[in-house]
């Protein structure tokens, strides 16, 4: 870990992280034709398991396979997830399940460049009886001032979370 400034001056501590991608689409010639390769990789981080991934199946991708933006927007539900749980538990509310169905809306230009210009994200929280569910609203709004991935995307994210009491 280091430290470095902001922009206004302030030291922040910096985390550095490592991936390793793996292209494992050579059918045999490489990238002698455009149809003639796969676009299949491995996401493998050191000492965690191997993601088998793919492009998106619009783009000639395997749909049984993770791709980019699926990873993206599973990335900023578990970043919120994450932080909810944790302020959840700091305002003593007990939550017994979450379970999200995030949404994202991407476009595509005229020459082909993609981007997301929005998110949704969906959870369904469960709390255990007698828990504050205006309480349990209010912390959404926390989130994206401290979420690592939300504060590093280039598009809004929004929220339309159902809390409930469980049993």
């Amino acid at each position: 870990m280091a430290l470095l400034r902001d922009l206004c001056g302030v030291l922040m501590k910096t985390h550095d992280y490592t991936s390793r991608i793996i292209w494992t689409g050579n059918t045999g010639t490489g990238t002698r034709s455009y149809r003639g390769y796969a676009r299949s990789w491995d996401i493998a981080v050191p000492g965690k398991p191997v993601v088998h991934c793919s492009n998106d199946p619009l783009l000639g991708g395997d749909p049984g396979r993770m791709n980019p933006e699926d990873l993206l927007l599973s990335a900023l539900s578990a970043c919120h997830m994450l932080w909810y749980l944790h302020y959840a538990s700091e305002a003593g509310l007990v939550v017994t399940a979450y379970e999200d169905t995030p949404h994202g809306t991407g476009e595509v230009g005229p020459g082909g460049a993609g981007r997301f210009v929005s998110a949704e994200l969906r959870p369904v929280i469960t709390f255990a009886p007698g828990a504050d569910l205006a309480a349990a609203e209010a912390i959404h709004a926390r989130i994206p001032a401290v979420c690592f991935i939300a504060r590093s995307v280039a598009f809004p994210v929004h929220h339309a979370a159902h809390h409930q009491i469980g049993e």
